[in-house]
C-alpha cells in the first residue's frame, strides 16, 4: 500500500484527534476526524475534519498541492493516513479497504478507456474484472443511466470527450455502489458537454447517490454542490454550502470597471473608495443592496478611463479568491 507507512508512524507520534461521534447507521457516508498525511519533506494534510452525509454532493477544492487528491486517495484506500481517523462507508480505511471497495465507483481524473472496446463491452469487462455478475439486461440500464445507449456498439476511440466520460461513469457503476469518487469529470469539456454532465451527476443524485467531487471548475462546484471543503496547505480553511460560503465571505455586490487599470484603481483610491485592481479590472465591493446606485453614481462621476462598468454578485470563485488569494483555472492557479 504505501511504502512510508510504518517509517513515518514509528518516527512521528500519534496525534491527539476528537473522536469519531457516534452516529445513526446510515447518516453519515464518510467521515474523518484530524487526518494527517506525513512526507519526509512535507506535511500534505495537517489535521482535518469533515463528513460527507448520504445522498449529498460534496465538493473538495483546492489549489494544486493544497492536499485535496492526496485526501480522496486516503478515502479510496489508495494511500495510508499517517494519522487521524477516517471512515467510509463504516468502515476504517486502513483495515476495511476489500469492504469499502465492493461498495464504491471511481472515475479518476486521468481516464482514457480502451480503445477498441465498445462501452457494453467495457461495462461487461469491469463488472467480470470486479467479480460482479452483471445480466446483459444489466450493463444495457447501466449505459441508458449515462445516456450512451445509441452509442453502445462503438469503439471508445470514436467517441467524444464527454462520451468517453460519460462510459467511466458507468464503469464506476458497476456493482451498484453506494458512493462514487467523480475526480475532475468535466476537465477538457467544451461547455456543452460539461453541462450535459452536471445533468447526469444531478440525476444521479437524485436516484439516492452519493458522490465526492474534485473539480478546478468553481462554478461546477457551486452548480452542483450540496456541501463544499476549501482545502489550503493541507488544511481546510472553509466548509459549508455555497450559498453559506457565498454570503460569509463575499455576499453584497461587486462593481467592475472593465480596463480602468492601476490608474483608475489610484483615482478611486484618492476619493476614498476600496477598490482592487484584478489584471486591468477595477473591483468595487458594495456589502449592502440599498448602496449599490448611489456608488454607480459616484463613480461615474470621477474621470476613469474604462471599457465597460457592471455588476455581478459574488460567487464561490470570489470566495475562493478571498480565502486562498489565487483564481484557480482548470488547474493553474492564477494570480
Amino acid at each position: 500500500m504505501d511504502s512510508q507507512r510504518a517509517a513515518t508512524e514509528n518516527s512521528m507520534g500519534p496525534r491527539d484527534v476528537a473522536p469519531l461521534r457516534v452516529v445513526a447507521v446510515g447518516e453519515h457516508v464518510i467521515e474523518v476526524r484530524g487526518l494527517v498525511k506525513r512526507y519526509p519533506d512535507i506535511t500534505a494534510v495537517d489535521g482535518i475534519d469533515f463528513d460527507v452525509s448520504r445522498g449529498q454532493v460534496f465538493s473538495l477544492l483546492g489549489p494544486n498541492g493544497a492536499g485535496k487528491t492526496t485526501t480522496v486517495e486516503i478515502l479510496e484506500g489508495l494511500r495510508d493516513p499517517t494519522a487521524g481517523e477516517a471512515r467510509v462507508l463504516g468502515q476504517d480505511v486502513r483495515s476495511g479497504y476489500r469492504r469499502i471497495r465492493e461498495r464504491v465507483g471511481v472515475l479518476p481524473q486521468d481516464f482514457e478507456p480502451f480503445d477498441r472496446l465498445r462501452p457494453r463491452e467495457a461495462v461487461t469487462y469491469w463488472a467480470r474484472l470486479f467479480d460482479h455478475d452483471v445480466s446483459e439486461e444489466a450493463v444495457a440500464s447501466i449505459i441508458e443511466t449515462v445516456g450512451l445507449s445509441n452509442r453502445a456498439d462503438t469503439f471508445a476511440l470514436n467517441l467524444s470527450g464527454g462520451e468517453k466520460r460519460r462510459l467511466g461513469i458507468a464503469m464506476a457503476l458497476v456493482g451498484q455502489p453506494d458512493l462514487l469518487f467523480l475526480d475532475e469529470p468535466t476537465t477538457g469539456l467544451d461547455p456543452g458537454a460539461r453541462r450535459e454532465l452536471w445533468t447526469l451527476i444531478g440525476d444521479l443524485k437524485k436516484k439516492g447517490r452519493t458522490i465526492l467531487l474534485t473539480t478546478h471548475y468553481l462554478d461546477e462546484a457551486e452548480q452542483l454542490a450540496d456541501d463544499v471543503a476549501i482545502m489550503n496547505h493541507g488544511k481546510i480553511v472553509a466548509h459549508g454550502s455555497p450559498s453559506a460560503l457565498i454570503s460569509q465571505f463575499g455576499g453584497g455586490t461587486t462593481i467592475v470597471l472593465a480596463g480602468a487599470g492601476r490608474g483608475g484603481s489610484q483615482a478611486l483610491t484618492a476619493r476614498g473608495i476600496a477598490a482592487e485592481l484584478h489584471g486591468d479590472d477595477v473591483f468595487v465591493h458594495v456589502p449592502m443592496a440599498g448602496q449599490v446606485r448611489p456608488m454607480l453614481a459616484k463613480l461615474a462621476s470621477i474621470e476613469v478611463p474604462l471599457t465597460e462598468i457592471y455588476t455581478k454578485r459574488s460567487t464561490l470563485e470570489d470566495v475562493f479568491l478571498k480565502l486562498v488569494g489565487a483564481r484557480m483555472e482548470e488547474g493553474v492557479l492564477a494570480a
